[in-house]
């Protein structure tokens, strides 16, 4: 470089890239500290040139993590009296110390601080100051040095502040300074959801920070978000926050619990699932008051868990003494007339358990439930499903039906042993007179039956009509259970009559784990069934279920 210089002008260290940046840009990116300061020393004004990026070669310095070097620049930027250099910021708005703290160089950027106050007002594109970015990276001894400055500015992204960084990181230490310093930050909202750092506390669970805000001003607890009055218990019901619902009544024991339509927190935790967040409400002496309380609708919590179909959450409430099973809404509908609106849900084992249930407690339920047209609709329902699922069923089953009298008929011809060439019995199988050849040749012969005339049963399956198909579907598969049953029987007698009477435990065995198979599926395929009926036991009714 120096002979460069020499033999040419100094006005060479000028010449850029075509991104704008000079020798001193590109040095001070890889970190060439040595080669820095002796282009320096040639032409001392490259330290107030830009590139097309908007950056000084300070910021390019610091952007690289280059601390030492950036360290160097800084002191010669005050000796030279170039301060504004130093707040310079690029194209997004970053100055030197945005990317100190981006990159995590705590030290550096207490530095920078030092050496330049401005430096803590600067806000980048997306509305970040130096201070939020501390905040939300914890680093808590560059956020403290930032709140000293009066002037040091606080705001962040979509509006927030750094009180809101402190929350979405979960420090409550800085908090508690970030509030002492700037107790109105905790007022403030952000621009997405409208959110204060306290509604943030119970979006993201914050109990630490919850607590440090209440305690430094209890009334935090009572503020309700504009957009939809929505209160901070109704917000750790919807999220299923019960730590931080605890702590709210904690400091505030009469803290808003319900939206101004009337929509409790239960109702909210019922209509979310939150099965924990709604026992810590039935746990709590001072909650119970919204078991009866009623939205705009005039429905109470249990309209809907019932609308909702949940068995857990139905089953808690109408456990509880404080449950008011006569309250109406403004149809003038008690909570089991819901389940006439999820009607379509009639076949799953949830609908039929909170039926159940509700019948036990209003026993004018099941009655109305039970009514020609409920079961009108359910099984009209049933009809169209049948008949949509009786090709696929009839294509199953005459594959497999099929296949087993192709098999049988095979087996017919092919006899275990073969044939004997002897004189006076020759064509006939040498093992005729055994008992399990001829218990072999009979079920071999009522599978191959039974499997062909369910294979031509199928090709009626087209006619459409209902008590046909139902006939035919129930006949079919028991036809079918016999094809089964006679073919492993004749699997089982075919093996041990060609090999020998030494492996009859293995025959016995195929034939106890091929009929013992269907059985446990039937046994796996209604278990849910099974336990519904055993948790309920004589408040147990089928009626419904053996419709569908």
């Amino acid at each position: 470089m120096q002979d460069l210089v020499s033999h040419d002008s100094p006005d060479i260290l000028l010449g850029t890239t075509p991104q704008g940046s000079t020798c001193l840009h590109i040095s001070s990116n890889f970190g060439h500290e040595e080669f820095f300061m002796a282009v320096l020393a040639l032409n001392q004004s490259l330290l107030s040139t830009i590139n097309s990026y908007g950056e000084t070669p300070l910021v390019v310095g610091v952007k690289n993590g280059h601390v030492s070097l950036a360290s160097a620049m800084l002191r010669l930027y005050q000796q030279l009296n170039l301060s504004d250099m130093i707040l310079k910021q690029d194209n997004n708005g970053d100055n030197a110390l945005h990317h100190a703290i981006h990159n995590g160089h705590s030290d550096l950027a207490l530095e920078l601080v030092a050496t330049e106050l401005g430096l803590s007002q600067g806000v980048n594109k997306y509305n970040e100051s130096p201070m939020y970015i501390a905040v939300l990276r914890g680093f808590n001894d560059v956020s403290e040095r930032l709140l000293e400055i009066p002037v040091s500015s606080h705001a962040g992204i979509n509006n927030e502040n750094a009180l809101h960084a402190a929350v979405r990181n979960g420090n409550p230490d800085i908090a508690k300074k970030i509030v002492e310093a700037r107790p109105s930050l905790a007022r403030e909202t952000e621009k997405i959801n409208c959110n204060t750092p306290i509604q943030l506390c119970v979006v993201f669970n914050r109990q630490d920070v919850l607590h440090v805000l209440l305690e430094h001003d209890r009334s935090l607890g009572y503020l309700v978000r504009p957009t939809d009055n929505a209160p901070l218990l109704g917000l750790a019901a919807f999220r299923g926050h019960i730590s931080v619902a605890k702590e709210i009544l904690n400091s505030c024991p009469d803290a808003p619990y319900c939206y101004q339509n009337g929509w409790t927190m239960l109702h909210e935790a019922v209509f979310q699932r939150h099965q924990e967040f709604i026992e810590f409400i039935l746990k709590t002496p001072e909650l119970h008051k919204l078991i009866n309380m009623r939205n705009k609708f005039g429905e109470t919590a249990l309209h809907i868990a019932v609308s909702k179909c949940d068995p857990k959450i139905v089953r808690a409430l109408l456990a509880h003494k404080a449950t008011d099973l006569t309250i109406v809404n403004i149809g003038g509908n008690t909570a089991e007339w819901n389940l006439t609106d999820t009607r379509t849900q009639a076949k799953s084992l949830n609908w039929n358990e909170v039926l159940m249930m509700m019948s036990k407690a209003t026993p004018r339920a099941l009655a109305f439930l039970s009514s020609q047209e409920a079961k009108k609709k359910i099984t009209d329902k049933s009809i169209e499903e049948v008949k949509s699922l009786t090709q696929t069923y009839t294509s199953n089953t005459s594959l497999i039906a099929v296949l087993i009298a192709t098999i049988t008929f095979a087996a017919a011809f092919t006899l275990p042993g073969g044939y004997s060439s002897d004189s006076g019995s020759e064509g006939l199988p040498i093992m005729a007179r055994k008992v399990a050849f001829k218990v072999f040749l009979i079920s071999d012969t009522l599978a191959m039956c039974s499997s062909l005339a369910v294979a031509f049963i199928c090709i009626l399956a087209r006619w459409e009509d209902l008590e046909f198909l139902l006939y035919y579907r129930s006949f079919t598969k028991k036809l079918m259970w016999f094809a089964y049953m006679a073919t492993t029987v004749a699997f089982a007698t075919g093996l041990y009559t060609v090999v020998a009477p030494r492996i009859l435990w293995l025959a016995i065995l195929i034939c106890i784990l091929s009929i013992g198979l269907p059985f446990f599926t039937k046994l796996l395929g209604e278990w849910p069934l099974l336990k519904l009926r055993f948790r309920l036991g004589h408040d147990f009714q089928s009626e419904f279920l053996d419709m569908v």
